[in-house]
């Protein structure tokens, strides 16, 4: 395998470049992930823009791989075996505390970032912490005895893999936190790869009515939306989206708003929650604004709205996640649009943000290119 591997640094705030690392030592209860694809989000691009620290990091979080080297205590403990593809999720976890003895290892310190300067993360921490391979992309990555690792089915390929994340996500936010079943009306805001990956898992989960919205430059990812599942999509330049879900829904609204909209600031969330229907709905939220000046408390307490912070997703929605890219009864082909080699990753990244290469949704970037 060589001495040495090579792989895309960010070193400040829209900067790559690519730096080689010492092979690792793979102790009996590690192991070493040859990587095969790693998928690039919108936490990607906002990271890239803005990192939440100057210490030089490997990014890539959605990492799919094939074990190329596992010590035999490794083996013994994860059921993993060398050659097998697998999907690494970026939660390193500690495997000691509430959260994780919950199987809520999401919400374990050891992987926080935000607040623990020693948390570990895939895509996050430092390159500068031994043995340094702490992102998808590089050529290797190391998977310590407490990584979270699944075995990506037969016949999936490391490209479609790729979305395991966000279709995990969608199966954690729409099914697990917004109650999303069958006859379920649903408003998604944003159709990028994560609202393409909500409208799959609430399609495949019964729901009735499924409304998507985006703006003028979305056209071709709402049209992907239809192909998916979507009943409605509503360009909210063009259209005004509240009356337009009025008029769909016969005036009652509908039962879950999903935002997945990135850097839109308070006006999705003002309009899910005029959206909703007149008692009891749920909205799922995954932006960070610093602040939300003027919110609506009290016409979220009079409709009884339930608001649920979007935060990841668990072990369960990651096995749903891969069987449901295994069954292939969605053309998820046209979500994974684009492929990026290691040295383009600055491209891959700004593609994504829609400031490179035209019409990408999700990007794979594969290291051996």
């Amino acid at each position: 395998m060589g001495e040495k591997v090579l792989a895309a640094v960010r070193t400040g705030p829209s900067k790559t470049e690519l730096r080689e690392f010492p092979m690792p030592e793979i102790r009996e209860d590690s192991a070493l992930l040859k990587m095969e694809g790693a998928g690039i989000c919108g936490t990607d691009v906002r990271l890239y823009r803005t990192p939440p620290s100057n210490a030089p990091v490997i990014m890539g979080h959605e990492n799919i791989g094939v074990i190329a080297r596992a010590g035999r205590e490794f083996v013994r403990r994860k059921g993993f075996k060398e050659g097998d593809l697998v999907f690494v999720e970026h939660y390193v976890m500690c495997g000691r505390c509430e959260w994780c003895h919950a199987g809520q290892y999401r919400h374990c310190e050891n992987t926080d970032w935000r607040t623990n300067p020693e948390g570990i993360r895939y895509g996050y921490t430092s390159a500068e912490r031994a043995p340094h391979l702490w992102g998808g992309f590089a050529q290797y990555v190391y998977l310590p005895w407490n990584a979270v690792v699944h075995r990506v089915p037969k016949g999936v390929s490391a490209e479609l893999a790729g979305l395991v994340t966000p279709m995990a996500n969608a199966v954690e936010w729409s099914l697990f936190d917004g109650g999303v079943g069958c006859g379920s009306s649903v408003l998604i805001q944003g159709p990028g790869q994560q609202g393409l990956s909500q409208t799959v898992i609430c399609r495949q989960a019964g729901a009735s009515l499924i409304v998507v919205t985006g703006t003028g430059k979305d056209r071709a990812r709402l049209e992907v939306a239809k192909e998916l599942g979507a009943d409605y999509t509503i360009d909210v330049e063009a259209q005004d989206p509240l009356a337009r879900i009025r008029e769909i829904t016969g005036g009652k609204g509908v039962d879950v708003v999903l935002d997945c909209t990135a850097g839109a600031g308070t006006i999705p969330i003002l309009l899910g929650i005029e959206a909703l229907k007149r008692k009891a709905g749920t909205i799922v939220v995954q932006g960070e604004l610093k602040e939300f000046p003027n919110f609506p408390l009290e016409r979220v307490t009079v409709k009884a709205i339930t608001i649920k912070s979007a935060r990841g997703h668990s072990h369960k929605a990651c096995e749903l996640a891969l069987a449901q890219l295994a069954s292939k009864r969605f053309a998820l082909e046209r979500v994974t649009t684009h492929r990026f080699a290691l040295k383009d990753v600055d491209l891959a990244i700004k593609s994504v943000g829609g400031m490179g290469v035209p019409n990408v949704i999700h990007a794979s970037l594969m290291p051996w290119q």
